[in-house]
């Protein structure tokens, strides 16, 4: 599945496969996101609604 990130270093928005699906927090402070890298290895997050990362297929 492709995503659009933003690239902090590059500022600017790129399209890169998702490796994964994450959620962070706790209790009723759940957030969900997706992990992707860029070409040289840089670390990249996208943070979605419940709804976009239920429906994704990764």
């Amino acid at each position: 599945m492709e995503a659009e990130f933003y690239d902090v270093k590059e500022r600017k928005k790129v399209s890169a496969k998702v490796l994964e699906k994450v959620t962070y927090g706790e209790g009723k402070r759940i957030r969900y996101a997706f992990k992707a890298k860029t070409a040289d290895g840089r670390n990249l997050t996208k943070f979605v609604s419940k709804d976009t990362w239920d429906s994704s297929s990764v």
